[in-house]
C-alpha cells in the first residue's frame, strides 16, 4: 500500500499570541500566517489582538501598525497603498484580494485570517514568490510588435480601436485571479492563466499590433489557452473588477475564426 505523507514542515502550527495593549479601545483578532523557509520550523499561525481605533481602516494599515508597534518581523509586501501596483495581494478572509483596499471591517466574525496567495512559493510570511507568473506574462511578448517603419511621430489609434483596450490594460498583474483559478493550481507549469492571458488579448486586438498570426500561434497548445474552463474565479476575485474570463474566451473565438 502506498504511504502518503505531507512533506517536511508542511503542517501549520499554532503560534504565538499578541495580546492588544492595555486601554486598547476596539480590539480584533487577526491570525496570520508565518512562515520562513530558511529556518527550521513549521508554517504557524500568529495571532495579534490589534486596536484598530489606533490604525487606519483598511487591512494594510493593520499590518503596517503590528509590524510598527507590535512584531517587527512580520513580512509583507506594499508600496504605494492606492489599489493600483498590486504588491499587497494577499488572501484576506478566503478570498484574494488586495490588502490596501480591503478594510478590516469587511472581514466577517472577530477573527480576519490574512495568508499568501494561495498555490503559489512562499519567500516568507505574506510574501508569495511571482517568478514563475512573471515569466508566463514576458512569455507573451507584451509589447507592440511592427513590420510596417516608425511614423515620425506616433503609431495612430481611431477612438473606437483605442477604447476595445478598456477593460484589458488596467490589469496590475497583483496575480489575484491566476492564483485562485483551479485551472492554474493544477497545471500551473503550462497553463498561462487568466492575467497572463488577458494581456495576451489586450495585444491581439491592439489595431497597431501588426503580429496577430504570430502571436495566436504562440498560443495554439493545448495546455497554454485551453485549460481555462470558464470557472469565473478570477472575475469574481479581480481588485479592478476586469473579466479575464470573458477576455480568454475572446482568444478562443478568434482561433475558431482563422481556421474556419
Amino acid at each position: 500500500m502506498v504511504e502518503l505523507a505531507l512533506p517536511k514542515n508542511s503542517r501549520v502550527q499554532k503560534g504565538r499570541h499578541y495580546p492588544a495593549p492595555a486601554g486598547a479601545k476596539t480590539l480584533k483578532s487577526f491570525r496570520i500566517y508565518r512562515y520562513d523557509p530558511e529556518g527550521t520550523g513549521n508554517p504557524r499561525w500568529d495571532t495579534y489582538d490589534v486596536d484598530v481605533a489606533a490604525c487606519g481602516p483598511m487591512v494594510l494599515d493593520v499590518l503596517i501598525h503590528i509590524k510598527n508597534s507590535m512584531d517587527p518581523t512580520l513580512t509583507f509586501r506594499r508600496s504605494c497603498r492606492e489599489g493600483v501596483c498590486g504588491s499587497c495581494a494577499m488572501n484576506i478572509g478566503g478570498r484574494n484580494t488586495l490588502a490596501c483596499i480591503h478594510g478590516h471591517e469587511d472581514a466577517h466574525g472577530s477573527t480576519c485570517q490574512i495568508s499568501p496567495l494561495p498555490h503559489m512559493p512562499v519567500v516568507k510570511d505574506l510574501v508569495p514568490d511571482l517568478t514563475h507568473f512573471y515569466a508566463q506574462y514576458a512569455s507573451i511578448e507584451p509589447w507592440l510588435k511592427t513590420t510596417t517603419p516608425e511614423p515620425q511621430t506616433e503609431w495612430s489609434q481611431s477612438p473606437e480601436d483605442r477604447e476595445k483596450l478598456d477593460g484589458l490594460y488596467e490589469c496590475i498583474l497583483c496575480a489575484c485571479c491566476s492564483t485562485s483559478c483551479p485551472s492554474y493550481w493544477w497545471n500551473g507549469d503550462r497553463y498561462l492563466g487568466p492575467a497572463t492571458l488577458l494581456h495576451a488579448y489586450r495585444w491581439l486586438i491592439d489595431s497597431r499590433d501588426e503580429a496577430t498570426g504570430e502571436r495566436l500561434d504562440a498560443l495554439e497548445d493545448p495546455f497554454k489557452l485551453y485549460r481555462c474552463h470558464t470557472i469565473m474565479n478570477c472575475a469574481q476575485v479581480c481588485p479592478k473588477g476586469l473579466n479575464p474570463a470573458k477576455a480568454i474566451g475572446e482568444v478562443k473565438k478568434m482561433m475558431a475564426e482563422r481556421v474556419v
